[in-house]
């Protein structure tokens, strides 16, 4: 397994820890999409996370550290869901898809 790769399971397990469960590994072992728009991935030892034009970074030897911070985040995000949501997940996804960003 890279390193890249166990980083981010890491990061997955410790974000599932602080109550986020709905991270996803997009499919190229580098990457989880955390929210709307939320998305951390590692390279070159650190923790890259971006939403939109912000970005930020934290050390890859603190995972808790970087779960933290994405899950406070997350839980902003959460809080003020974006009005055009809720359509676009009924049309991309259907019904089933309502909780899921």
């Amino acid at each position: 397994m890279s390193e890249s790769r166990t980083a981010v399971e890491t990061l997955r397990a410790e974000l599932a820890v602080l109550g986020v469960h709905e991270a996803y590994e997009i499919g190229d072992d580098v990457t989880l999409s955390v929210w709307i728009g939320l998305v951390v991935s590692f390279r070159e030892g650190l923790y890259r996370w971006r939403e939109g034009a912000v970005k930020c970074r934290h050390l890859g030897t603190d995972p808790g550290g970087c779960a933290i911070r994405v899950a406070r985040r997350h839980a902003e995000l959460k809080a003020d869901v974006p009005p055009w949501w809720d359509e676009l997940a009924r049309v991309l996804r259907g019904e089933a898809a309502e909780e899921y960003p």
